[in-house]
């Protein structure tokens, strides 16, 4: 029998000053058995990075046609596609093609992540932004996670603030346009 989903709690007090958000969110995040926990922090980041009305979690890297986030309006309509890790050049086609707005935010080395694009259409690239977090940041974040952690998320002119069960780090948030040809 295949081992099922761990489920981690974070309460987060959420302040994007960058964007004028603030909130406090209790987010039940279940991590697949195949993700790392840098995946899932990333995926969690980018929920956080991106919250607004209309925003899921998808299943993850058990759903084949979406991505790790959505945000929908009220009739339903897809408004952005947020992908974690490095996701394949047709993916991001297609989630550009579907949403106003695509994202993608990974825990990898940015560089290889874009390279992999190089030469591949994708709709609309030059509006697709690749965030990614300083070398070891994540790292560092999974060492404090828990199944139950409370979670302190600030962003000011890009530099991410977080507080995660008492350990304390900081980020840039690193943002970087693709371009495939």
């Amino acid at each position: 029998m295949a081992a099922g989903a761990t489920i981690h709690t974070f309460d987060v007090q959420l302040a994007d000053v960058d964007r004028g958000v603030y909130n406090d969110l209790t987010l039940r995040v279940a991590r697949h058995p195949s993700e790392t926990d840098a995946y899932m922090l990333t995926r969690l980041l980018a929920y956080c990075l991106e919250y607004d009305e209309g925003i899921a979690f998808t299943e993850g890297v058990a759903a084949t046609d979406e991505p790790a986030v959505l945000v929908r309006d009220l009739t339903g309509r897809v408004t952005a596609w947020i992908e974690v890790g490095a996701p394949d050049a047709t993916r991001l086609h297609y989630g550009s093609k579907l949403a106003e707005r695509t994202a993608v935010y990974t825990y990898r080395d940015p560089a290889k992540v874009i390279a992999n694009w190089a030469g591949k259409t994708i709709h609309e690239a030059d509006a697709i932004v690749l965030h990614s977090f300083d070398a070891g940041f994540l790292d560092d974040a999974a060492a404090a996670l828990a199944r139950r952690n409370t979670m302190t998320v600030s962003v000011t002119e890009r530099q991410l603030y977080l507080e995660l069960n008492g350990t304390h780090l900081s980020t840039a948030v690193h943002e970087q346009p693709i371009r495939t040809v």
